[in-house]
């Protein structure tokens, strides 16, 4: 079982990963993919006139604030526009594709966190009306009865509460979590950059092998989005995947090249 992560990076080749997943596919390799959409959230957002914020907690991570407006947003994005956009392009090339969401069935089901704490000009605030919350349980009877009748799963949050609301998840470290539940041999993020670079945004400076005891320390070289993306990946290490690997999704075969050694890989 391989699980394939993209984020929602508008320079990223969906059609080159389209092609790959096809790919494949025939080959016998048995993939699930999970995606974003960070960006067009934020480009409709404005369009409607609420705009993205972004707060920063007291441990010095950044993320959305979603109050319920953002959240609708954000549903009508991941859900609506681009979920359906990877279905058809999928179903385009052959492969029976069905999208759906981490509330669905309760893919992803977790902990709304009832209040957020983060600091604004040095000082401590406590946000409330917040749907924000963490994976903490995978529903692999639903994907593998998926899987099992030849369908092809295609994730992407949000996440359901345990009282079942809908959740802000984050998608890399939803990815980590189906790797870690399924038992997967490999967890391939694919971004906007060649993989985790020690000085960004410099892509010579490519780290291309990370010990998987010491994944944790490399978090320093982590900017913006990616410091998600490596926590992902700890994650996914601590759950059992095989490995993990940051890898071009700019390129043909990108996950083919990723599991050929391209990227930065942890194992």
């Amino acid at each position: 079982m391989l699980v394939v992560k993209v984020g929602g990076g508008t320079t990223l080749d969906v059609d080159a990963v389209v092609a790959d997943i096809v790919a494949l596919r025939a080959a016998g390799t048995e993939l699930i993919l999970v995606h974003g959409g960070a960006q067009t959230t934020n480009q409709v957002a404005e369009a409607l006139g609420h705009p993205a914020q972004f707060v920063t907690s007291e441990t010095g991570h950044v993320s959305r604030r979603t109050d319920r407006r953002t959240l609708e947003i954000f549903e009508m994005v991941y859900c609506g526009q681009l979920n359906k956009m990877w279905v058809e392009k999928l179903q385009r090339a052959g492969v029976n594709a069905v999208g759906l969401s981490g509330l669905d069935g309760r893919i992803f089901e977790g902990t709304r966190k009832d209040t957020l704490r983060i600091k604004v000009d040095g000082r401590r605030m406590v946000l409330r009306d917040d749907w924000t919350g963490t994976v903490d349980k995978v529903n692999t009877a639903l994907l593998s009865l998926l899987t099992g009748a030849g369908y092809f799963p295609v994730l992407t949050p949000p996440g359901a509460s345990t009282a079942g609301d809908a959740i802000n998840v984050d998608g890399d470290r939803a990815a980590a979590m189906v790797a870690g539940a399924l038992g997967a041999e490999a967890l391939v993020i694919l971004t906007d950059q060649r993989g985790l670079l020690r000085q960004f945004p410099d892509e010579s400076t490519l780290i291309t092998e990370i010990p998987r005891r010491e994944a944790d320390r490399f978090m320093q070289f982590a900017e913006g989005r990616m410091k998600k993306k490596v926590m992902g990946a700890v994650e996914a290490i601590e759950g059992g995947v095989g490995k993990v690997i940051f890898a071009d999704g700019r390129v043909a075969q990108p996950i083919t090249r990723a599991l050929g050694g391209e990227g930065t890989h942890i194992s």
